[in-house]
């Protein structure tokens, strides 16, 4: 295997274990641990919050380190607070530890994604970066649609299930020693860059788009569950669709070449929209809604893409600031979007909350991405 294709699949596996199963299987598991230690859908929310908190302080910490010290030793803590994280749900006694502990697993998807976008600037060839970077970042789809199956055959015990992701977690910070390059980004970190116009329109479709996905993210095990009655293993299959939806992300650098950002950005914010109604509307027959969470989990992967590749162009040399920035924004309307909805979930019912959050999803396409800086899209 060549030195670019083992750090390509090195880099899918590290973003499947911290953003499938460290971050946004949490969400899938809410019933099950809500039912076992008492949560509530406010306390819920708060804690998906603080975890998206986390990531944010995380990413931040990891544009800079890598730039500093390399993309090899900052992936590696990545994996390893990963494993810790989820090792710490998997024993929790008590809400209050179980928030500690998703809160370090949060963190681990921010520390993960700045090292790979600079290891593949390092490693790959101009023309593959972007077609590499987003195969890589679809890694997230593949620790999702594997979470379902998981939880499956641990027959609904979460505990069992976060413990198994743990150990894989361990096995994917082995693997990167060996795959990632270890030499320095370039000197000291260099700290925040100006607020072009193109960063600032991408911050703010980011962070629209962010609020708009924890409808599913932080709550469609809850929408499934009030809609439809789902327990563990209408949960999962959820989840798997979601996750086998988003596999199609990978394909986002090449038709961001072919159609270039602003249409696929629009196309995919108008199906988000859609995945969340077909979720967490109630009006939907069950299979319409496994369909919808498929339809979700493509667009937000691809999503996901553009971003990453918005945020590259705009800064070229600087691959994982770049990345930062929207990845950051995603995570801050993520932060803000998830304790909202819980309260609006809580207060006013699924048929407020639902539709509010899919308005927020089109509301993101209302911005453009044009620009000097991303001519070539």
């Amino acid at each position: 295997m060549s030195p670019a294709l083992r750090l390509g699949a090195t880099g899918f596996a590290l973003i499947a274990v911290c953003y499938g199963f460290a971050r946004f299987a949490f969400g899938m598991f809410l019933p099950q641990i809500d039912g076992d230690l008492g949560l509530g859908p406010e306390l819920g929310g708060v804690i998906s919050g603080a975890s998206f908190a986390a990531y944010c302080a995380a990413i931040l910490a990891s544009a800079a380190l890598t730039e500093r010290l390399g993309p090899r030793a900052v992936a590696t803590v990545a994996a390893l607070v990963a494993a810790c994280g989820m090792a710490g749900i998997a024993l929790a006694p008590s809400p209050a530890l179980l928030a500690a502990a998703v809160i370090v697993a949060g963190s681990s998807t921010g520390l993960a994604s700045p090292p790979m976008a600079a290891a593949v600037a390092a490693a790959v060839r101009a023309p593959h970066r972007d077609a590499t970077n987003t195969t890589i970042n679809a890694g997230t789809s593949a620790g999702v649609a594997l979470s379902g199956p998981i939880a499956l055959a641990m027959a609904g015990h979460w505990r069992m299930a976060f413990a198994a992701f743990a150990v894989v977690a361990g096995m994917v910070a082995v693997a990167t020693v060996l795959a990632l390059p270890a030499s320095r980004g370039g000197g000291p970190a260099r700290g925040l860059p100006a607020l072009s116009a193109g960063i600032r329109r991408l911050i703010a479709a980011s962070f629209l788009m962010g609020a708009a996905s924890t409808a599913l993210w932080s709550f469609g095990g809850d929408l499934g569950a009030r809609h439809f009655g789902w327990g563990p293993t209408g949960t999962a299959m959820l989840w798997s669709a979601i996750g086998a939806g988003g596999l199609a992300g990978a394909g986002a650098g090449r038709l961001v070449t072919r159609f270039g950002l602003d249409r696929i950005h629009r196309a995919f914010l108008v199906l988000m929209a859609t995945g969340i109604l077909a979720v967490g509307s109630g009006g939907a027959p069950p299979a319409m809604a496994l369909a919808g969470g498929a339809l979700f989990g493509a667009a937000y992967v691809m999503l996901t893409g553009v971003y990453l590749i918005w945020g590259l162009r705009a800064l070229p040399d600087r691959p994982a600031t770049g990345l930062m920035i929207g990845f950051l924004t995603i995570a801050i309307g993520q932060t803000m979007g998830a304790p909202l909805f819980g309260v609006l979930l809580g207060a006013f019912g699924a048929g407020a909350a639902v539709p509010a959050f899919a308005v927020l999803a089109l509301l993101a396409g209302l911005v453009p991405a044009r620009g000097r800086a991303l001519a070539a899209a």
